[in-house]
């Protein structure tokens, strides 16, 4: 994730990427040990995803759109729904039945997520802020998803200024799990 462009399209591009991944887990048996590698993929995207949104989009939303506060709002508790199924999904492996509810569970949140934010937010978003802005804010959700966090972590701040401080720290401990154990990594 790092496409360029401005956050409309750097946000879609994501959107498209987490939706292929979706698209390999489901070509895959259940109980397909595969399914779990991208699964793991699907969340580190989607938190790194979810974070730089919290801290740069999210904040845009409010300020430049006519109803942003509930637009905002309702983003925010849609992340924190797929952040914990995320959560719940790390104590399962592909082979048990509660992953497979989990994934599920999960695919139906986010390709929700994504189809109000692309039919709602993003043609609302571009008709309130000019496109320098919304270059800008591609460069910044760019570079907040460097060093976001790639595991969930359901009860850490969502909103500024605390979500912009605490972020970077637990993405480079999540980072350095996440090296340490291979996870994310193509097996």
């Amino acid at each position: 994730m790092g496409h360029g462009g401005d956050v409309i399209t750097e946000l879609s591009t994501d959107h498209q990427e987490v939706e292929e991944l979706f698209a390999n887990i489901e070509e895959l048996p259940a109980g397909d040990r595969q399914r779990k590698v991208y699964a793991d993929q699907v969340t580190m995207e989607l938190v790194r995803h979810s974070v730089a949104e919290e801290a740069y989009l999210y904040p845009a939303v409010r300020e430049h759109v006519p109803g942003g506060d509930a637009l905002a709002d309702k983003e925010l508790e849609d992340h924190a729904e797929a952040e914990q199924t995320m959560k719940d999904m790390e104590n399962y492996e592909a082979d048990d039945p509660q992953f497979d509810m989990l994934v599920g569970k999960l695919m139906t949140e986010i390709r929700t997520h994504i189809r109000d934010e692309e039919d709602n937010l993003f043609p609302r978003l571009r008709e309130a802020c000019s496109p320098q802005m919304l270059d800008e804010l591609g460069d910044k959700v760019r570079q907040a998803k460097k060093t976001a966090p790639t595991r969930p972590h359901p009860s850490a701040p969502d909103k500024p200024p605390a979500n912009k401080l605490l972020a970077p720290g637990a993405g480079l401990v999540d980072r350095m799990r996440d090296a340490l154990s291979g996870r994310g990594k193509d097996s």
